[in-house]
């Protein structure tokens, strides 16, 4: 039976609408808008007329850039998944509630810092004169090149994610039905297998949620491809400003910017409905 709308109920929701329609319903008509002006001499008109879209569209250094930022961001997203797992799954079935909390505390502490910070912070190890080459050289090895590599910009986004894919899964795992773990190892299921075929799919919608996460930061960050980097190769953020650089091209950022909202949208709905597949209503 359908709840009728109350008053308390809108009153309380009325923040919350006025937040989305401020901050994400207006800009992005304005971005709509945007994408059909046209600049001349330097000077952007309101317009409607779809140059942008068919130029965009129609160079190869669109959809290179589209392709590496789409890889990057989804081999980021695989990897901080399964290195944050196993520390997760520790946090969650090994530790007491003490230490739990405790870990959890180390792993806001993170975002205490500026991740522009973070992000320059790894030159010290990773630049050629930096601590991994020089204990690299102990041993008679090296430099290697590290600084401005598709390694460094993964390091970049793990740095970026790596914390919060670890308290999403983790707070997915502590929610799992203890029952159902002891009830697999009385059927002399082992250690591994149980986590594959009760673990893991009893916590399937918080470990895909938490790879959408790192696949959604990665897929439009800035800092890690062109400090860590680079800019080799060119991202679909970093094209944006090399955009609005070259003529105060903003409209042609637009479509870039849409691109990238609409790319978002597909693959946020696509993970949710993978990860709510077969549950119950």
């Amino acid at each position: 039976m359908r709840r009728p709308v109350s008053l308390y109920g809108l009153t309380f929701s009325l923040p919350l609408l006025i937040w989305q329609l401020l901050f994400f319903v207006f800009p992005l008509l304005f971005l709509v808008a945007l994408s059909f002006w046209t600049v001349k001499n330097f000077v952007m008109s309101p317009d409607f007329d779809t140059v942008n879209w068919t130029t965009m569209y129609g160079r190869a250094v669109f959809w290179q850039a589209y392709g590496a930022t789409f890889a990057l961001a989804a081999a980021a997203a695989a990897l901080t998944s399964v290195l944050a797992f196993p520390c997760a799954y520790a946090i969650a079935f090994k530790l007491s509630d003490t230490a739990r909390r405790w870990a959890v505390f180390l792993m806001v502490i993170p975002f205490f810092t500026s991740y522009l910070v973070r992000v320059y912070s790894w030159h010290v190890f990773l630049s050629d004169n930096g601590i991994i080459n020089v204990i690299l050289g102990w041993i008679g090895l090296g430099p290697y090149p590290l600084l401005n590599t598709v390694g460094a910009t993964m390091i970049g986004y793990l740095t970026l994610s790596f914390p919060l894919v670890v308290l999403l899964q983790l707070f997915s795992l502590v929610f799992i039905d203890r029952n159902l773990i002891e009830a697999a190892h009385n059927m002399r299921c082992g250690r591994m297998r149980t986590v594959f075929e009760v673990v893991i799919p009893s916590a399937r919608v918080g470990l895909v949620i938490a790879a959408l996460f790192a696949f959604i930061l990665s897929f439009g960050d800035f800092v890690s491809p062109i400090y860590l980097g680079g800019g080799d190769p060119t991202t679909l953020s970093i094209l944006i400003t090399d955009t609005t650089k070259s003529g105060q091209q903003w409209p042609r950022a637009a479509v870039i910017a849409l691109t990238m909202i609409g790319t978002l949208m597909v693959v946020a709905f696509a993970a949710v409905q993978f990860a709510y597949k077969g549950k119950s209503k």
